[in-house]
């Protein structure tokens, strides 16, 4: 069964890539960040703090479907609280048999230590990117769509911010797989974004087939 794994920052367009991706070659597909999200969820919703451990771990264990499709983890306060969330062993070992039994189906898998770690035998492996005032600006138009208060230079230093930890945590830190193939969407539109992606992996399949 294939799989492709997509790797990238924050709001560089990974997500909705890989929902066009998985449509086009007929693969189930896994947003693994509404995983570390739904995380996050639970413990501001039970008032807990993302920066314990063990109750991070706890909550990893109590993700049900429901939970995954609520809208609030769209929003910006969870998606702060999953970047911490994410930096917990004990939550990235929780999380990892699922993901793996996911992928095992075939599928498109997308977050940040998918070909890394996740699926290191995939098949095809992206690493979407896109400047930080480009991926700020479609961030803030997303949390302004929801309603949210919140300027741009927020948005901003919220985004370097997570950066940053998601770089630099010492669990599974997000950089690109040494054979990812690189997609830098700051100029592109998510058409021209999807054909760049088709082309790289029908190459690649087409390879290993060949070979």
């Amino acid at each position: 069964m294939t799989v492709i794994a997509i790797d990238g920052t924050f709001a560089s367009g990974k997500g909705t890539l890989a929902k066009r991706l998985s449509a086009h070659y007929g693969l189930a597909h896994l947003d693994t960040g509404k995983l570390y999200r739904a995380v996050a969820k639970i413990i501001l919703d039970k008032g807990l703090d993302p920066g314990s451990a063990d109750d991070c771990a706890a909550a990893a264990l109590n993700i049900t479907p429901d939970i995954l499709s609520d809208p609030a983890l769209k929003s910006g306060p969870v998606g702060a609280a999953a970047s911490k969330v994410a930096i917990h062993s004990q939550v990235r070992e929780a999380l990892l048999k699922y993901q793996r039994d996911f992928a095992a189906r075939g599928a498109v898998l997308d977050g940040r230590d998918i070909g890394t770690v996740i699926c290191p035998d995939a098949d095809v492996k992206l690493y979407v990117d896109a400047e930080p005032a480009e991926r700020a600006k479609r961030r803030h138009e997303e949390l302004v769509s929801y309603g949210e208060d919140i300027s741009y230079e927020t948005v901003l230093e919220q985004l370097k911010e997570r950066d940053f930890r998601d770089a630099n945590r010492e669990i599974a830190p997000l950089r690109p797989a040494q054979d990812a193939h690189l997609i830098d969407t700051t100029n592109l539109s998510i058409e021209r974004a999807f054909d760049a992606a088709v082309q790289v992996i029908d190459a690649v399949l087409a390879a290993k087939t060949a070979k």
